[in-house]
């Protein structure tokens, strides 16, 4: 039996980093005529789509590394944790630095919730935390400058 292998017709499908490449240099030269707009436009709407998912993420993140470190009581140090936090602000930071615009998307109500029901979801999930008595409500600040900020187990 004979199976037919359909080949890639465009640089895009083949070779994304190529097609990136010659794009720019299309850009930089102003050969507007022969830049692949259609596939541009669906790189650039990507691009936007993933800087939010990963504020998205890494708020989920650092909201679950703050529900440890607050309501977890451990016998081991909480460096880990806290490292993972600060780790995370400045991740949170350089990307609102790069796209100040997100800051308005990363202090929506409804991505803060998202976020704290993912990180709630994770924290409850860990077998060692079936004890713990997370709250069902975020007991903290919920504007991003506050959560880049404050050490909110420090008030508990």
């Amino acid at each position: 039996m004979t199976q037919t292998i359909e080949q890639k017709s465009t640089l895009y499908d083949r070779d994304l980093n190529l097609w990136l490449e010659e794009a720019i240099a299309k850009l930089k030269a102003g050969d507007f005529q022969n830049l692949d707009v259609e596939n541009l436009i669906e790189e650039l709407e990507g691009l936007a789509g993933r800087d939010r998912r990963e504020l998205k993420r890494r708020l989920t993140t650092l909201i679950e590394h703050i529900l440890k470190r607050c309501y977890v009581k451990s016998e081991y140090d909480y460096a880990g944790w806290v490292v993972t936090i600060v780790r995370t602000r400045n991740d949170i930071q350089d990307i609102l630095e790069q796209s100040p615009s997100l800051k308005g998307y990363i202090n929506s109500p409804e991505l803060f919730q998202k976020a704290f029901d993912d990180a709630l979801k994770v924290v409850k999930a860990h077998p060692d935390y079936k004890s713990v008595n997370f709250p069902k409500i975020w007991q903290f600040s919920r504007d991003i400058d506050d959560i880049l900020n404050l050490d909110f187990w420090k008030e508990i």
